[in-house]
């Protein structure tokens, strides 16, 4: 028996359905009302309720100024012109946004599913304000309350194009207005737009610059997108070049980005970024910034400042009361006038030396002046700005004015104004200088103490450049301990108390120098035409007191076996002059001598040395009398008996 076919479905009924002639005519004036209603339907009547549910959404008044249009068709275009958006109520600027126009392509099928499909903004002409609020927490761009974000949002937003946008950053405590225009240009991964950035104003007081490229302004809804940067900017002389990407670029809370970052003067970061470094000359850095909150890292950098490379990581905790500055650096060759900045004074300028103008003119005026020590105050202000842990070590040193330094090892900390060097270590003339000094900047003036050690030093690599020094053998070693108060090096050492002491052991010494020292005329000579030779030093020691400033001899020698030299006299370290008087006695017989008292004066920037006239003229008197009774009688006015007394060397300096 067959069985009976199964009955017609519905979609069957309806596929075999044929609408009458009548039906046709009835469904055709359907669409055609339809159309006409579509065309001729004035869709400014939805901009009220449009403009309330983004007033809804955002909490801030929205208008469209202009008309309302929406075109319909595979894609829907939504349009619209004047349209603007008002800014947060604490702001004194009534509009935040603003467009010329606005068009919104809209894909059709997903709005069944109730989604909104984005398919591109293009915005004409906008204009937007972003300010921080007057707490500096924040900005006028937090809006919408602050409920969580729909992890399955019902629209989305595939590109955005911007024609001439405009978009101002205001941070008025910090002093930063930029101004920027933005410009969409083709590219990007997922049919995103980046946009072109050129702009202008200042960042922190300083007159700044902007240029480059930057992600797709859509990046920015999601702040858990990287978003990606390659921008060059200038703040005054300081100029940085960024390239990588920013989590939530409004706050600036996260970085990973290649940055260059070079200028004039590292003091100029102070007032752009609250760094305060010593004053250094013109530098050029290429690193990796990372940002993760409030610690800042500046990690495996190379570059240059001044006429020395350095290399290094640094890192900057900004969560405390002050920013914590840690700094690890190396410098392959140091050049020795680049840390005049620490001192107070200049680097050095002219020639080959790196300078930027200033400090080429303060420079020019350092060397015009008869003052040695640097007379520039320290800022106190920077001192208790921010604490820090800085190790700097220096593989070489060039310095053609001091050949003898080899190399550096430096660790400063600072901590609450209170700023020390531990130590401060330099290797000398094949020997080592090591300080240890504390500055106290936490009130006015400075009060500082210096402990500084001296060990080994060479004599023939101390004075390399003196070539009666080579073949010479001899180690020195000593201590400094001054302290004293002012916001200067002059100003401190005007004042200082404490005491200096410098000493050399056995060793050996041009015997030409000895007879020089003497004035042994006959003896001079001698070794000038002959070959020199070398005299064994028994001791060498100067010991003085210092108080306000004014150094006094308290023991003072230099012991050969041809030549004792004892001396006495004072140093003024505030007027930087000297006052020294040596005799020399001799330990042989020599005609043509004279031995008379040698006079150590003028300034530290421009020594004298000097016989004493009067004992010389003393002796040239009796020379003439002498001489006009008989020639040959004459040389009995510079004959000396001799010899001296050896000086007590069995001291510390003996060893």
């Amino acid at each position: 028996m067959e069985r009976a076919p199964p009955p017609p479905s519905r979609f069957d009924r309806l596929r075999r359905w044929r609408p009458s002639r009548t039906t046709r005519y009835v469904l055709g004036a359907v669409a055609l009302a339809l159309l006409v209603l579509v065309l001729l339907f004035d869709w400014n009547w939805f901009k009220r309720p449009l403009e309330r549910a983004v007033g809804s959404a955002t909490g801030r008044e929205f208008r469209i100024g202009g008309d309302l249009d929406v075109d319909l068709g595979r894609t829907i275009t939504v349009s619209a012109d004047q349209l603007t958006l008002s800014n947060a109520d604490w702001s004194k600027q009534p509009r935040m946004g603003a467009a010329e126009r606005i068009e919104i392509d809209i894909a059709p099928w997903p709005l069944l599913a109730l989604r909104l499909r984005m398919k591109e903004i293009r915005a004409i002409g906008p204009d937007i304000l972003l300010e921080t609020d007057p707490d500096g927490e924040g900005g006028n761009w937090e809006i919408g309350g602050d409920s969580e974000p729909d992890p399955d949002p019902r629209w989305r937003l595939e590109r955005l194009w911007i024609e001439g946008g405009r978009l101002r950053f205001v941070d008025a405590a910090q002093g930063t207005d930029i101004d920027v225009s933005l410009d969409s240009v083709e590219g990007g991964d997922r049919g995103e737009a980046p946009v072109a950035v050129d702009g202008k104003g200042h960042w922190r007081g300083a007159a700044f610059r902007l240029q480059g490229q930057a992600a797709s302004p859509l990046d920015l809804a999601d702040s858990d997108t990287p978003y990606r940067v390659d921008l060059d900017a200038r703040a005054g002389r300081t100029r940085a070049s960024a390239s990588g990407t920013l989590t939530n670029p409004f706050r600036f809370r996260t970085f990973d980005l290649r940055m260059k970052l070079s200028g004039a003067d590292m003091e100029e970061l102070y007032p752009l970024l609250g760094l305060a470094l010593p004053p250094s000359p013109p530098y050029a850095l290429d690193g990796r910034l990372r940002r993760n909150g409030d610690l800042w890292r500046y990690d495996g950098f190379k570059g240059s400042v001044g006429d020395s490379d350095l290399s290094g990581d640094v890192q900057i905790d900004a969560s405390g009361e002050r920013p914590l500055f840690t700094a690890r650096l190396l410098s392959r060759r140091l050049d020795f006038d680049d840390l005049a900045g620490f001192l107070g004074a200049p680097p050095a300028a002219g020639g080959d030396e790196t300078a930027n103008p200033e400090q080429e003119a303060e420079a020019a005026r350092r060397a015009a002046s008869p003052r040695l020590f640097p007379d520039k105050p320290y800022d106190l202000a920077k001192l208790n700005a921010m604490d820090a842990d800085v190790r700097w070590r220096a593989q070489a040193i060039h310095a053609p004015s001091l050949p003898m330094i080899e190399d550096m090892d430096a660790h400063l900390v600072l901590q609450r104004g209170l700023l020390r060097l531990e130590p401060l270590n330099f290797g000398v003339a094949g020997g080592d200088v090591r300080a240890n000094i504390r500055m106290d900047a936490r009130k006015e003036p400075i009060r500082t103490r210096a402990q500084v050690s001296l060990r080994g030093l060479e004599l023939p690599k101390l004075f390399a450049r003196a070539e009666l020094a080579q073949g010479a053998v001899g180690r020195i070693g000593g201590q400094v301990d001054l302290e004293g108060t002012g916001n200067s090096i002059a100003a401190l050492l005007a004042n200082a108390d404490g005491n200096v002491a410098v000493g050399m052991g056995r060793g050996r010494i041009s015997n030409l120098v000895m007879e020089l020292a003497g004035l042994d005329i006959a003896e001079a000579l001698k070794f000038l035409l002959t070959d020199d030779r070398q005299v064994p030093i028994r001791c060498a020691f100067a010991d003085f007191g210092v108080d306000d400033g004014l150094m006094t001899s308290r023991a003072l020698a230099f012991d050969s076996t041809d030549t004792i030299i004892v001396g006495e006299g004072t140093v003024s370290l505030r007027d930087e002059s000297l006052d020294l008087l040596l005799r020399p006695r001799p330990k042989d017989r020599s005609v043509l001598s004279l031995r008379s008292p040698l006079r150590v004066g003028g300034t530290f920037k421009d020594p004298s040395f000097r016989p004493d006239m009067k004992a010389l003229g003393l002796r040239g008197a009796i020379a003439l009398a002498l001489g006009s009774i008989a020639p040959p009688a004459a040389l009995l006015a510079t004959f000396e008996t001799g010899p001296g007394e050896d000086s007590d060397c069995g001291g510390k300096y003996a060893r």
